[in-house]
C-alpha cells in the first residue's frame, strides 16, 4: 500500500517511567482519564532534550494510532508541551477520538547544529516504533504534526522517509518505521538568508546565503518526488516570521511532482495560535486522519 502523509503548515524506557521533572501545567488540556507517561528517554541517555510524553485514551484497548507532536521555537527553544496550549481543542478531541499522541523533544540549534535535530526526530520515532507494543501503540499507524521549526523537520522527516539520507539518522542506521501521515511546516528558502541571528543561520551555523549546500539538504522541497503522500498545508496570511509564499511555493511544487495536495491560508492568521484551533481546520484534520490512520 502506498504510504500517505498529511501535513498541516504553520498554523508540531521503561513502562511508568517517572522523573524528578514537574509535568507541564498543560496537563489540565487533556481529558479526564488520559494516561500519560512522561520523561520517557529515547536516545539512552540524560539530555534533557532527548525525552519524550505519550498520551493515550483511557479506553484500554491493545493498540492506538499514533500521532507524533513536533514542537515549534525556530530550533533554539520550545519543547514538548509547546503548542499544545493555543492548540487545546485539536488535542482534546483526538484523545476523544481514540488518537495517542507522542510529544518529542530534540536538541537546539544552540548546542547542535543541523542535521541533529532532523537525527533526534528519527531516533525518538524509531524508538515508539520499537517500543509499540510495550506503550500500546499502532506501529503501522504513525503520523507527524508539527508546528513552525517543528513543521519544518514533520515535513522534511516526511518527504525523505522514502529516500536514504544517512545524515539524517543516528549513527547513519536507516530507521524501520513507515510515517502514513505528516500535519506541519515550512521550507527554508529566503528565511534568514543574511541575518546572523536568524533561527536558519543558527540551524545551519551559517548564513542559507553562504551555504547554498546546507539550505538545499534541509529544505524539505529538496526531497519531493511523485511517490511523495498528499500534503494538506495551513498557513495564515499575516504571518510574521515566514510568509505564506513559503507553502504556496510547497503546493506548486507538489503539485508539479504530481502528488496530491491541499492548501489552506487562513485570513488573518498570524504564525502561530488559536485561529489555527477553528472548527473548521479542526475537522479538515480528522477527515485525512480518519481516511489514512483509521
Amino acid at each position: 500500500m502506498k504510504r500517505t502523509f498529511l501535513a498541516i503548515f504553520s498554523l508540531i524506557i521503561l513502562l511508568n517511567h517517572s522523573s524528578a521533572q514537574s509535568f507541564s501545567p498543560k496537563k489540565d488540556i487533556f481529558q479526564t482519564g488520559t494516561v500519560m507517561y512522561e520523561n520517557i528517554p529515547y536516545a539512552n541517555d540524560t539530555l534533557k532534550n532527548h525525552l519524550l510524553d505519550i498520551y493515550l485514551p483511557s479506553t484500554g484497548k491493545n493498540s492506538y494510532p499514533l500521532l507524533i507532536w513536533i514542537h515549534g521555537g525556530g530550533w533554539r527553544k520550545g519543547d514538548k508541551y509547546s503548542d499544545m496550549d493555543y492548540m487545546a481543542n485539536t488535542v482534546k478531541s483526538l484523545i476523544k477520538k481514540g488518537y495517542a499522541i507522542a510529544s518529542i523533544n530534540y536538541r537546539y540549534s544552540t548546542k547542535a547544529k543541523f542535521p541533529a535535530q532532523i537525527q533526534d526526530c528519527n531516533q525518538a520515532i524509531e524508538f515508539l516504533y520499537q517500543h509499540a507494543a510495550q506503550y500500546h501503540l499502532d506501529r503501522d499507524k504513525l503520523a507527524l504534526i508539527g508546528f513552525s521549526a517543528g513543521g519544518h523537520l514533520a515535513a522534511l522527516l516526511g518527504l525523505s522517509n522514502n529516500n536514504t539520507v544517512r545524515s539524517f539518522y543516528h549513527e547513519g542506521e536507516k530507521p524501520h518505521f513507515k510515517v502514513k501521515l505528516v500535519l506541519d511546516l515550512l521550507s527554508l528558502k529566503g528565511i534568514g538568508a543574511t541575518d546572523p541571528n536568524a533561527g536558519v543561520t543558527l540551524l545551519l551555523g551559517a548564513s542559507a546565503a553562504d551555504r547554498a549546500d546546507l539550505a538545499k539538504i534541509a529544505s524539505p522541497v529538496t526531497y519531493i518526488d511523485k511517490d511523495d503522500p498528499p500534503f494538506l498545508v495551513v498557513h495564515g496570511d499575516h504571518d510574521e516570521a515566514v510568509d505564506f509564499s513559503q507553502s504556496t511555493l510547497l503546493s506548486s511544487k507538489l503539485k508539479v511532482a504530481s502528488v496530491k495536495n491541499e492548501l489552506i491560508i487562513v485570513p488573518g492568521a498570524p504564525h502561530a495560535g488559536e485561529m489555527f484551533d477553528a472548527e473548521y481546520i479542526r475537522k479538515k484534520v480528522f477527515l485525512y486522519l480518519h481516511d489514512y490512520l483509521k
